[in-house]
C-alpha cells in the first residue's frame, strides 16, 4: 500500500506493511507447539474464594495434542470439509480446543454466544446450518429443546470443571450437587457424547484437509446492538491477518523478545477475544489466563494478582468497574503488572482512561473494530499513547475512506464527519446468505477496491488520526435540524466525579424533534439529582445537546462483551408512556 498521512505517527518497528502466511489459522498452535511445546499455553481455574489459589496449567505441547484429537474425533463423527461446528459455551480450555480442532478438521466455527437462550441458539444454528455443536452442560437443556428443530448431528457436552485442578473440581462438584441437586444425564440421548469421552475415543491425528486461505473459517454473527445477528465470513486469511496485525501494533513497538501473558477476560465468542486474545496469544507463544465470567471481579482481580498479566485488551465498563473496585482502590490486589491494554466494542470515555492509567500505571489506548473486519482496523499507537478522545489510526495494510451521510458515495475532507469505510486483508467476504445485506456493506469505490460500509460516523484530522462520532442510527434528531451525537452527552457526563456509566438515547424513539434523555449510573455510595446533571451538562455542552431527561439506574443493559446497549434502552424507552 501507498504511503498514508497516519503511517507516520506508527510506532518504531511496526510498519505500514507486513507479510502474511498463507497457512490456516489452526496452524498458529501447530508453529507455536513445534517450537516450544514446554510454553504455557492456558492457565486456569481458582474461581472458588477457598481455592483461590488453585489453578490447571496447560502447555502448548499438550494443548496441540488435544487440538489433533478433538479434530480427529470430529471426523470419526463424520465431519466434512465446511460443516458449520456450534461452540456454545464460556471461556474455558474446552472452547480453545474445540475452535482450533474444528478448523484443522476443515469444519468452519460459529461461535455462539453463551447467554443465549433457547429462541436465539435455535436462530442462529438453523441460520449457520450447523451439524455438529460443542455445548457447556449447564447450557444444555437449551440444545435438547430445540435441537429437534434443527440440522444438528452431533452434540459434544462438556462440563465447565473438565479442566479444573483436583481439590477445586471436587469442591466445586459439591457445590454445583447441592445448589441444583442433579447432574446432567445424557446416557438416553441420541448423538450426544460427553467431551472427554469423545477425546478418549478419537485417533491421536486427524486425517490432513486442504485449506485455501480464502476458505471460510469462522462465521461470526454482529453482537445485534443494531438489528438482527448477521453471520459474517471471516476467512482463514482474514483471521490470520488481523491476529498478525493485533500482535504488530500491541507488541512491535516492545521489540519481538517480550514474553507477554495476555489476559482473556473477554468472551471467546467474540471477534474481539478471538483475535487479540486468543489468536495473539497463540501465535506469539504467550501464556493466556482464562476468565470464564469477566463480572466475578473478585476472581478477575484474584487472577491479575496471582499470574501478573501483561496485556489486559477490554472494554471501557472492564476498565472502569477494575478502577472504581474498592479492593483495588484499598490496595488488597496489585494491578500494576499490566502494561498494555487497548479498549474496544464502544468509545472510551477520557474519564475513565485517565483514571484506569493512573490507578494501573499501564498505557491504555481506544481501538476501534467490528466483526466485519475480523474486527480491528484502528488503534492509537502504544508506544507514543496516541490521542485521547480518538480510536487512533489504521493498522497496518488497513485502508480507510470517509464518505457522505447521505449518498455515501462521495469522499468528504479531514474534519468533517462522514461514514468510515474500509479495506484490508481483515475485511470479511460477505454475510452468510445475505446477498442484499452483503451488497450494502461491501462496495466498490472509484478505485477498483472493495470497500466495507461500517455504518459509523467518523472524521478525520489533517494528520491522520481518527475519531468515531457516533453509528449513523443511533443519532439523534435534534429540533431546529441539528444532529446530536449521544458520546458527545455521554462523555460530558463521565466527567462528573459522581458518574459510574452513563447512555444516551433520543425520545421520542423513532420520532422527529427528539430530545435527547441520558441513563446514569452513579458511582458507589454516591447521590446526585436529575437537575444537577442537567446543570453539568449545560455548563460543558452547546445548548440544543443538553439532554431533558435524566434516568438514575443501578445498571445498564450490556452484551457479553459488556457493551452498554443504547438499542435495548430505547426498546424499553419504547414501551413506555411517549415522553413529554
Amino acid at each position: 500500500m501507498d504511503a498514508r498521512v497516519w503511517h507516520q505517527h506508527y510506532d518504531p518497528g511496526v510498519p505500514a506493511s507486513l507479510e502474511y502466511p498463507a497457512h490456516p489459522v489452526d496452524q498458529f498452535l501447530q508453529i507455536t507447539a513445534s517450537k516450544t511445546p514446554n510454553n504455557s499455553a492456558i492457565i486456569y481455574g481458582g474461581m472458588a474464594p477457598v481455592v483461590g489459589e488453585q489453578h490447571t496449567t496447560l502447555t502448548y505441547g499438550q494443548l496441540n495434542e488435544l487440538v489433533n484429537k478433538f479434530a480427529a474425533g470430529l471426523q470419526q463423527m463424520g465431519l466434512q470439509k465446511g460443516d458449520r461446528v456450534a461452540l456454545y459455551m464460556p471461556n474455558c480450555p474446552q472452547m480453545v480446543i474445540a475452535y482450533y480442532g474444528a478448523l484443522r478438521a476443515g469444519g468452519v466455527v460459529v461461535p455462539s454466544n453463551p447467554l443465549y437462550v433457547a429462541r436465539e441458539i435455535e436462530h442462529q444454528l438453523n441460520d449457520s446450518g450447523a451439524k455438529f455443536v460443542v455445548v457447556l452442560s449447564l447450557l444444555y437443556h437449551h440444545i435438547k429443546e430445540v435441537r429437534a428443530n434443527t440440522q444438528l448431528k452431533q452434540v459434544i457436552v462438556t462440563n465447565i470443571k473438565e479442566y479444573f485442578p483436583g481439590l477445586l473440581k471436587f469442591l466445586f462438584s459439591i457445590a454445583k450437587e447441592k445448589k441444583t441437586g442433579h447432574r446432567v444425564d445424557i446416557a438416553n440421548d441420541a448423538d450426544t457424547i460427553w467431551f472427554q469421552q469423545m477425546l478418549a475415543n478419537a485417533p491421536a491425528t486427524p486425517q490432513p484437509v486442504e485449506v485455501s486461505p480464502q476458505d471460510t473459517a469462522v462465521l461470526m454473527y454482529t453482537g445485534g446492538t443494531t438489528g438482527t445477528p448477521k453471520g459474517a465470513q471471516l476467512t482463514h486469511k482474514n483471521v490470520v491477518a488481523n491476529a498478525l496485525q493485533s500482535t504488530t501494533w500491541l507488541t512491535g513497538g516492545r521489540g519481538a523478545e517480550t514474553q507477554d501473558v495476555v489476559m482473556t477476560a473477554l468472551p471467546l465468542t467474540h471477534c474481539y477475544a478471538m483475535t487479540v486474545c486468543m489468536n495473539l496469544a497463540v501465535s506469539s507463544g504467550f501464556p493466556q489466563i482464562l476468565i470464564p465470567n469477566p463480572r466475578d471481579f473478585d476472581h478477575l482481580l484474584s487472577a491479575i494478582n496471582k499470574h501478573r498479566p501483561t496485556i489486559l485488551p477490554g472494554v471501557p465498563t472492564l476498565y472502569n468497574r477494575i478502577s472504581n473496585h474498592p479492593a483495588v482502590q484499598a490496595g488488597k490486589y496489585d494491578v500494576k503488572s499490566i502494561t498494555t491494554c487497548i479498549s474496544g466494542a464502544a468509545g472510551l470515555p477520557v474519564e475513565v482512561q485517565h483514571e484506569f492509567q493512573q490507578v494501573t500505571g499501564a498505557r491504555l489506548v481506544e481501538g476501534y473494530g467490528l466483526s466485519e473486519a475480523s474486527p480491528v482496523t484502528h488503534a492509537n499507537p502504544i508506544g507514543s499513547g496516541g490521542r485521547i478522545g480518538y480510536i487512533g489510526l489504521p493498522l497496518p495494510d488497513t485502508d480507510v475512506q470517509i464518505v457522505d451521510t447521505e449518498t455515501e458515495e462521495t469522499p468528504v475532507g479531514p474534519n468533517t464527519p462522514g461514514i468510515l469505510c474500509i479495506s484490508g486483508p481483515q475485511v470479511m467476504k460477505g454475510y452468510w446468505n445475505m446477498p442484499t445485506e452483503t451488497a450494502n456493506s461491501l462496495r466498490v469505490h472509484a478505485d477498483g477496491n472493495v470497500w466495507l460500509h461500517t455504518g459509523d460516523v467518523a472524521e478525520i484530522t489533517e494528520d491522520g488520526f481518527f475519531r468515531i462520532v457516533d453509528r449513523k442510527k443511533e443519532m439523534i434528531l435534534a429540533s431546529g435540524g441539528f444532529n446530536v451525537y449521544p458520546r458527545d452527552i455521554e462523555d460530558r457526563l463521565y466527567e462528573h466525579d459522581k458518574v459510574l456509566e452513563a447512555a444516551v438515547i433520543g425520545v421520542p424513539v423513532g420520532g422527529a424533534n427528539q430530545r435527547a434523555k441520558a441513563f446514569v449510573v452513579l458511582k458507589n455510595g454516591e447521590t446526585a439529582t436529575e437537575e444537577e446533571l442537567i446543570q453539568w451538562c449545560k455548563e460543558g455542552l452547546a445548548a440544543y445537546k443538553v439532554p431533558k431527561f435524566i434516568e438514575f439506574r443501578d445498571d445498564l443493559p450490556k452484551t457479553m462483551v459488556g457493551k452498554i446497549l443504547r438499542r435495548e434502552l430505547m426498546e424499553q424507552e419504547d414501551r413506555k408512556v411517549p415522553a413529554r
